[in-house]
């Protein structure tokens, strides 16, 4: 990286120093990548119920945001560069750019084996492998300029690699925005969760029902449910426990089961009075009723 970056000034490159400037990244997301993951895994005590789970995602989006100011400030340069090109050594480019292709080729390779499903290691394998195109760019921008001397060439594969660093930055902040605002986890819709469960047996109602994510693979769901004056509620709340595992990988749940009061009229009215009048998002009724 330090080797690219002199070659880079000296060349007059800046998709060298562009590239550099993304392995500077890619270097940090790892270090950072590793640090959530030791993180993570400590166990939740004192005032950090959830433990440092989210640590993951604070490294992701971290990584994202780097992506996207180094993708703005090479971008601005290129432009500049576009305008009032300088001269480029084209055969170090070149050179120095085919050596970073070989390293990045092993790199994601090796980290193309990893559990991807992980936002931080998705952000660390999305750093080497927009490098590895990032390579690729410069490699050709350095052919064009020593075949026909179109120093233009170096700052049309900065653009290259300032959007690749963007659109990766962009993906990566997304994801993690997502996770902090506690949306659903994607492919989950809450609707088709909250229907489903309120068409199970016994179920009557179905409200406050929350579905997000802790960390990435990590799906948690909150729901109160009321069943009929016939119904158990331990095995209603078993039941829903058992098809939300199994249908669509909530592991952690927390369900209120609760039976609806029978009034004299012989309808049936919501055990809790101060909660149902304000439910709190959607609000499913069973069909069988």
């Amino acid at each position: 990286m330090a080797g690219e970056l002199v070659v880079g000034f000296v060349a007059r490159s800046l998709a060298l120093i562009s590239d550099a400037g993304h392995m500077l990244t890619d270097s940090a997301s790892i270090v950072f990548a590793l640090v959530a993951m030791r993180l993570a895994v400590r166990p939740a005590r004192g005032i950090f119920t959830f433990g440092f789970k989210r640590a993951e995602i604070l490294s992701a989006q971290l990584n994202g945001a780097t992506l996207v100011a180094l993708g703005i400030f090479f971008f601005v340069e290129a432009i500049r560069r576009l305008i009032s090109p300088a001269e480029v050594e084209g055969g170090l480019v070149l050179v120095t750019a085919l050596v970073g292709i070989v390293v990045n080729v092993g790199a994601t390779w090796l980290l193309s084996k990893a559990d991807r499903s992980s936002l931080n290691v998705e952000g660390a394998f999305q750093h080497i492998l927009n490098d590895l195109y990032a390579f690729i760019a410069t490699a050709v921008s350095g052919l064009i300029v020593v075949l026909t001397g179109f120093v233009r060439a170096d700052a049309i594969a900065t653009l290259i690699v300032a959007t690749l660093m963007l659109k990766a930055g962009y993906g990566l902040m997304r994801d993690t925005a997502r996770i902090f605002l506690q949306a659903a986890p994607s492919g989950l819709v809450p609707a088709e969760i909250g229907a489903r469960l309120a068409t199970q047996p016994d179920v009557s109602e179905v409200h406050d029902l929350h579905v997000w994510e802790l960390t990435s693979g990590y799906s948690t769901l909150s729901a109160h449910v009321f069943v009929h004056p016939r119904g158990d509620v331990d095995s209603v709340r078993r039941s829903l426990q058992n098809l939300l595992a199994d249908s669509y990988g909530i592991m952690h749940t927390t369900l209120q089961v609760d039976q609806i009061a029978r009034i004299a009229s012989g309808d049936v009215a919501c055990v809790d009075i101060a909660h149902c009048p304000d439910p709190h998002g959607p609000h499913f009724l069973s069909p069988h009723d």
